[in-house]
């Protein structure tokens, strides 16, 4: 029997969401302290769950993130916001799918059995967690987490694909259209300022980590990560 695991502050939708995946087999955890989310999480050994973006204290963005750091399990929102930028938001934080409210309730029930076949069931490719790894930087693409010496640092999923392009070609020049062709589907709409300034990010990150030069900028070609002993 799988664990849904439920964040969401409407007390009345919480217990009927419940009370229609309990029909289906389903377990269900209702989050009742919006204060200790992550720690009801890592207790229920929950299979997936389902999150509303607005929470009292920290949205749903920042406990999309905070899961992310143990668990790969889908996470799907639930929300009232209907925007691009929300859903855009969402995604890069880590979740998995994003669900507009008012919904039907069948439709929920299809997408929760669909990320469940592919997080564990026919269509699950691994259980194993990618990780990237060079000169003591690792690389969580799936969980979108930096680590070194210790230290994690938390980044988007542009900011993760970006980081994961460069470690794949560390010491070697990746030119910014492939930078760009990985990032964004159609670059007709990227602005050419938008790489640059996710560059800038994930320099910021790696800087929080001890890291401020490895990532160089190759005028007229691209950027490459250096992770010499002078950089490291």
């Amino acid at each position: 029997m799988e664990t849904i695991f439920i964040v969401e502050d409407d007390a009345k939708l919480a217990t009927l969401l419940s009370a229609y995946l309990t029909k289906y087999e389903f377990r269900t955890v209702i989050v009742d302290d919006f204060n200790s989310v992550l720690e009801d999480f890592k207790h229920s050994a929950a299979d997936l769950v389902l999150l509303d973006v607005n929470l009292p204290r920290y949205d749903g963005f920042y406990w999309c993130r905070q899961i992310r750091k143990f668990s790969l399990c889908p996470i799907l929102f639930i929300s009232a916001r209907d925007s691009g930028m929300d859903q855009v938001m969402a995604l890069e934080n880590g979740a998995d799918d994003y669900i507009t409210k008012p919904f039907h309730y069948e439709v929920v029930l299809a997408k929760i059995r669909s990320h469940l076949r592919r997080a564990y069931g026919s269509y699950a490719q691994t259980q194993e967690e990618r990780t990237l790894r060079s000169g003591g930087l690792t690389l969580y693409p799936e969980r979108y987490a930096v680590q070194y010496a210790g230290e994690t640092a938390e980044l988007t999923q542009k900011e993760a694909v970006l980081l994961e392009a460069l470690m794949i070609k560390e010491g070697r020049v990746v030119s910014r259209e492939r930078l760009l062709d990985l990032m964004w589907e159609d670059q007709h709409f990227i602005d050419d300022n938008t790489l640059n300034v996710y560059i800038t990010r994930v320099r910021k990150k790696l800087k929080e980590l001890g890291l401020e030069t490895i990532v160089e900028t190759v005028r007229g070609a691209g950027y490459r990560l250096s992770l010499t002993d002078s950089n490291l």
